[in-house]
């Protein structure tokens, strides 16, 4: 794949592998393994473990991916370097190149989800059996899982309490960028090529994909219009940047502490469910948070199941977003709350049914986002009011998007029904459902 080899193949040299983390400026692990001494090839891996799942070969996360890629390889470009792409095993990948190369270390930034987590343990195993260091550094996170805790030293359970100690702990030291241009010249200074998006198995998406630059207006405007669907520029659509680390969470954190308190806050969620994910075994393996609500016996109606996939369940700011899931990849936050509430206290389906679709979906798709979310509207989750919290999606509606603006541009012909004694429970919601129960 590369146009130049490395030609000294016998020279010492630091592996730095790009995961969740692309971008060069103010990178954790790549500023460790720039200090390191030795000479940094960049290396990324198409893990064909993940890559093997997708079913729909224009995976819009793919696709941006490689335009992260892209990206990234002409900031190495301007430095004299270039980022080696491989595909394939994680581990098949670096035995060939731990063969290849007289390779010293291997620096990357942690991954807490149930999957990177067995997978950076092999890798660090194999390394550590050749002699070879292998050191994850935290980047993607603000705080560690274990960093913010009770005095007693426990995980909180608790949003509104981590919060607070979540913003007592945060100093400038925190929110520092990493100055990795100082150290560029640690760079391998060698030339490669992108493997073409086709070579990966994937073709491009049509989807549109968000722009990296941090919305100003919309941050500072984040907590007049974060509720309204029907705004374009309401909320910041970075979700897809934090996820892959396209853009750092300390600039995004320093930018919302001078601009938006609240904006802040729902960064603050993200580490929430992040550190649940790490203190709690059972969010990893997809288990209620509280394990006595593993016991609750859902109805799972399959074909209700696909009303709501489809967007028909004839709930219009429901279907809207479904819809919008389903065309663009992205869903607006209270529109995902209330879908979720749609499924599991109105169809009474299993959340782990409607996690999984926005798994498939979202663009923005994060393990401990998605998983904490649905489990907070299901009840079953970290939460202080969980079962009896149930979103009308028609009072929702109307307080949200009052004028159907939103509901309108995805759904072209509404149907307008109240809720009467006939339509109440679960019955009676499938009884209302139009697409063909």
């Amino acid at each position: 794949m590369s146009a130049t080899k490395i030609t000294n193949m016998t020279m010492p040299l630091t592996i730095f592998w790009f995961r969740r983390d692309l971008r060069f400026s103010d990178n954790a692990g790549l500023y460790h393994a720039l200090r390191a001494g030795l000479p940094v090839l960049p290396v990324f891996v198409f893990d064909t473990y993940i890559l093997d799942e997708l079913h729909d070969k224009s995976d819009a996360r793919v696709s941006f991916i490689y335009k992260a890629l892209a990206r990234l390889q002409a900031e190495l470009r301007s430095f004299g370097s270039s980022l080696l792409v491989k595909r394939g095993k994680p581990e098949e990948v670096f035995e060939t190149l731990m063969q290849a190369y007289e390779v010293k270390h291997i620096f990357t930034n942690r991954d807490y989800e149930p999957y990177a987590l067995k997978r950076d343990e092999k890798i660090a195993h194999m390394a550590r059996r050749q002699g070879i260091g292998f050191h994850a550094f935290k980047d993607q996170v603000i705080f560690d899982g274990e960093e913010v805790h009770k005095d007693d030293g426990s995980c909180y359970t608790v949003f509104t309490p981590y919060y607070r100690k979540w913003m007592a702990s945060l100093s400038p030291f925190y929110l520092q960028a990493y100055p990795n241009e100082r150290y560029a010249k640690q760079l391998l200074q060698w030339e490669a090529t992108l493997p073409a998006l086709n070579d990966i198995g994937f073709r491009e998406t049509t989807l549109a994909l968000p722009p990296y630059a941090i919305p100003a207006k919309t941050v500072r405007e984040y907590e007049k219009n974060r509720d309204f669907p029907f705004l374009e520029q309401g909320t910041s659509r970075l979700g897809v940047h934090l996820r892959f680390g396209t853009i750092s969470i300390r600039r995004l954190a320093s930018y919302a502490q001078q601009h938006s308190a609240v904006y802040l806050k729902e960064l603050v969620w993200r580490e929430f469910y992040q550190m649940i994910l790490q203190c709690f075994a059972q969010v990893g393996e997809n288990r209620s948070f509280k394990e006595e609500y593993d016991a609750i016996a859902w109805r799972n109606k399959e074909s209700e199941f696909a009303c709501w996939k489809a967007g028909k369940t004839g709930f219009p700011l429901v279907d809207a977003g479904m819809r919008e899931l389903a065309e663009t990849g992205f869903m607006h936050n209270r529109v995902r709350m209330i879908t979720a509430s749609f499924l599991t206290k109105n169809l009474l389906i299993d959340w782990r049914w409607g996690e999984g679709w926005f798994a498939e979906k979202l663009l923005d798709y994060d393990f401990a986002s998605n998983n904490g979310g649905w489990q907070w509207a299901a009840g079953c989750g970290c939460d202080a009011a969980p079962y009896f919290r149930i979103f009308n999606p028609l009072a929702q509606a109307k307080k949200f998007d009052p004028d159907e603006i939103y509901i309108r541009k995805w759904v072209a012909r509404v149907r307008h029904f109240g809720i009467s004694r006939t339509h109440s429970g679960p019955q009676g919601i499938a009884r209302a459902l139009p697409c063909g129960l």
